[in-house]
Order: structure tokens, then sequence, then C-alpha cells
């Protein structure tokens, strides 16, 4: 994933840092070493949804080139204009067939109505998570993340993201990184800062792996 924007983290987050840093100091020597953490945002309607999707089982890289691709064709970054393009258009961006159908799937929900992203806005967490999961080929990681960064909830943990049990590995020096089930159990101290310790974490691995720091784990 790759986040569009970065930012100093706002007050409120701030705030969470110290306090997630009391609940784990694990955390609290993380900017110290990899530098200031940075907030990273995304469009929080069909736009950001969109580009999670791209970024979904590639790597960043990948991911970057084919949004760029993507966001470039006209009407793409709208429901009804996406669904305009045809399917040539969309692979020759480069997506695959499966993200092609779930791309169109996704605008399909948002313009007849299943799908109301700034209803969602005020919803709780697993409310939100729900709504979007239910659209075909979206599932709990594209809709946490999105939660995360385009929602900018304070405590939503991907729970599948490989990078964030990778990071946690090194930042406590396990000796394997630790299985999903593992991983949630381990968040729920972190709690109410799940986001916040997992822009942490994201920021550590770029660190600990020497990827520059604007690309997103």
């Amino acid at each position: 994933m790759s986040p569009a924007a970065s930012s100093p983290p706002p007050d409120w987050a701030r705030a969470g840092i110290a306090e997630l840093a009391l609940l784990d100091p694990d955390f609290a020597g993380i900017e110290a070493a990899a530098g200031p953490l940075p907030w990273r945002s995304r469009d929080p309607g069909f736009a950001g949804l969109l580009r999670t999707i791209c970024g979904q089982m590639i790597s960043n890289q990948a991911a970057a080139a084919i949004w760029g691709r993507l966001s470039a064709l006209p009407g793409a970054l709208d429901p009804a204009g996406l669904l305009a393009l045809d399917e040539a258009a969309l692979r020759g961006a480069g997506l695959s067939r499966p993200k092609v159908a779930h791309v169109r799937a996704l605008a399909a929900a948002i313009a007849d109505g299943r799908l109301d992203l700034p209803a969602l806005r005020d919803a709780p967490d697993s409310m939100a998570v729900a709504a979007i999961s239910a659209v075909p080929g979206i599932g709990p990681w594209t809709a946490q993340v999105h939660l995360l960064f385009g929602f900018a909830r304070p405590d939503v943990f991907p729970m599948g993201d490989v990078a964030l049990a990778a990071g946690l590995a090194h930042l406590k020096r396990l000796p394997e990184r630790p299985t999903q089930k593992a991983l949630v159990e381990m968040a729920r101290a972190w709690s109410p800062w799940r986001s916040l310790a997992a822009r942490l974490l994201w920021h550590h691995w770029r660190h600990a792996t020497g990827r520059p720091t604007g690309e997103a784990a």
C-alpha cells in the first residue's frame, strides 16, 4: 500500500503515540531510530479505496506504476467513469483480470448505492469493515487499510498484513513472524491506538529493510 499524501501526525495522533509508548515501551524508540513518523492519508472516497485495491498482493513499485496508469485514464477515478471503461483499457493499465472484476464491483456498488462511503465515516469500525468487505473481491485487509488511511481511524489493525508481522518480529526480536492469530492477540494490548501501532510498525520495517521513507511497507 502506498498512501498518497504525507504530513506530520496531527495532535491527537501525537498524543496517542505517547500513550502507546506507555502501553508498550518497544514503540518508544521507533522514531528515534527511523525518523519522524510520516502521516500518510488517502482520499476517503472511491479513489482512495480504488488505489488500495490496486496495491493488493503486489510490490509497492508495481502498485505505484499501475496506479499512475489507471488514474490517468479519463473518468477512472469516478465510479460511473470507471464502469464506462472497457476491460482492455483497465488491463492495459496493469490490472489483472480478477482486479478488473474487483474494481468494477466496487464502482457498481457505489454507483447504485449499495456502498455509501460517506455514511460509513462515523460508523463503528466493525460495521464499516463489514460494509466494505461485502463488495466482491474486497476483503478485511483492504477495508481496514481504507479505514486507517482514508478515514484516519485510531484503532484499526490490518491483521493480515505480512509487513506488520515482519516488523513486529524484528522490533521485538521474535524467533519468527507471529501468525495472524497471534498478531491479533498481541495487538489487543495496544488498543485504543492500534492504527498508530500499525503505522509505527510499517515505519520501523521500512527503516529496518532500508526502504525509502516515502514508501509504505
